[in-house]
C-alpha cells in the first residue's frame, strides 16, 4: 500500500510512448520526467492515471465498452453459450455471484479471456489453463475488435513496464527475456448490474483485492464513480473516471520482483449508481512459466536480503483461478 494519498496521480505518458523504444532517446528530459512520475506514483499510490497520449483512441476505448454492454444485454441463454467451465481453461462468461473475493460473491457478471495455451505447453503447469478464448457470436464485431484492442494494450503495457524498469534503476529491458519477454495477458470484461434480487445482493461489485501480475489497465465508464483505492490510513479514495484515460495499477508480481519497493494497493468496486456499469480490465503479466523472485539490484536497495520467496506466476494464477469461482 502507498502513502496517505488523497488523489490518484495523473501522468501524461506521451513522451514515453513516443521515445521509450528509441535507444537514442535514453537521456531525453521529457522521457526521464515521465519515469520520475512513474516512480513517485508506484511508491506513493500504486495507482496512476495514464492520460491521453497513450496511443489508444478514446473512440476505441468507448467502442470496447459498448460491445461489452451489448453482450451483457443479451438474453441469459445467449450468454450461456460461452459459459466458463474448467474444461474451457476458465475462459468465458460467468453470471452474477459466480466470482468470489475472500469468500463473498461479487455483484458482477463477466467474460474472462486469457492468452491462448496449446495443450501440452508448459506441461502440468499449463494444463488447467489450456484452451482458446470463447468469443460470442453477437455482437458480430466482438472478436475482431477485442483482439485489436488486446494487441494495443499489450504494447502500451510493455512500454509502461520499460518506464517502470528505469524508475527502479534497472535496464530498460529488465522485464523482458525470462521475466516478461513473452507476457501472459488476461482480459476481464465486467458488467455491474443494478437489478439484482434482494436475497442475492451484497454491497460490493468486487471485493477488496490486489491484482496478480505486473500491471493493470482499466477502461471504465466515463460517468460512474465506483472503483475505490485504499490509502495507508484505510480511507477509500475514488478513482474517478476521466474520459480517454486508463486507470493503471501495479500487482503482486511487481512487489516480489522489486523486493517490496513497489507495493500493490487494495482496491474494490462499489456500484451505488442506478445505472449499469461496464469496466474492461487488461492485466499484463510475466511469462506464464516465469519464476519471479526479488531481482539483485532491488535487493541491494533494500538491505540485501530477499523479502519474498520465489513465485512461479502460472502456479499463482492457477491457485487464484481455481478458488475464485463458484460454478
Amino acid at each position: 500500500m502507498g502513502s496517505d494519498f488523497k488523489a490518484i496521480p495523473l501522468i501524461d505518458i506521451s513522451p514515453l510512448v513516443e521515445k521509450i523504444d528509441d535507444p537514442n532517446m535514453a537521456n531525453d528530459k521529457d522521457l526521464l520526467e515521465v519515469v520520475r512520475m512513474l516512480e513517485d506514483a508506484c511508491k506513493e499510490a500504486g495507482f496512476f492515471y495514464v492520460q491521453k497520449g497513450h496511443g489508444i483512441s478514446e473512440s476505441l476505448m468507448r467502442e470496447v465498452r459498448d460491445v461489452t454492454r451489448k453482450f451483457f444485454q443479451l438474453p441469459y441463454e445467449e450468454k450461456l453459450k460461452i459459459k466458463m467451465t474448467p474444461q474451457s481453461g476458465y475462459r468465458g462468461y460467468q453470471r452474477v455471484g459466480e466470482n468470489v473475493t475472500k469468500g463473498k460473491p461479487d455483484m458482477h457478471e463477466a467474460i474472462d479471456c486469457y492468452t491462448p495455451i496449446e495443450p501440452g505447453k508448459y506441461g502440468d503447469l499449463g494444463k488447467p489453463m489450456a484452451g482458446s478464448n470463447l468469443w460470442p457470436e453477437y455482437p458480430s464485431n466482438f472478436e475482431v475488435l477485442l483482439e485489436d484492442y488486446i494487441n494495443l494494450c499489450r504494447d502500451l503495457s510493455r512500454k509502461i513496464m520499460r518506464g517502470i524498469a528505469l524508475a527502479l534503476g534497472g535496464t530498460i529491458d529488465a522485464f523482458e527475456g525470462e521475466t516478461a519477454g513473452d507476457p501472459f495477458w488476461v482480459l476481464r470484461l465486467i458488467g455491474y448490474p443494478v437489478d439484482i434480487p434482494e436475497e442475492q445482493r451484497t454491497d460490493t461489485g468486487c471485493g477488496a483485492h490486489t491484482d496478480y501480475g505486473l500491471l493493470t489497465l482499466v477502461n471504465q465508464d466515463d460517468d460512474i464513480c465506483a472503483l475505490e483505492v485504499q490509502n495507508r490510513s484505510g480511507e477509500w479514495i475514488y478513482a474517478k473516471p476521466i474520459p480517454g484515460t486508463f486507470v493503471c495499477n501495479i500487482g503482486d508480481m511487481l512487489k516480489v520482483w522489486s523486493n517490496g519497493i513497489y507495493q500493490p494497493t487494495l482496491h474494490r468496486v462499489v456500484n451505488n449508481s442506478p445505472c449499469y456499469r461496464v469496466s474492461v480490465a487488461f492485466f499484463y503479466e510475466s511469462n506464464f512459466d516465469a519464476a519471479i523472485e526479488p531481482v539483485e539490484f532491488c535487493r541491494e536497495k533494500t538491505g540485501g536480503a530477499a523479502k519474498y520467496q520465489k513465485v512461479v506466476y502460472g502456479e499463482h494464477l492457477v491457485q487464484k483461478v481455481q478458488t475464485n469461482f463458484v460454478m
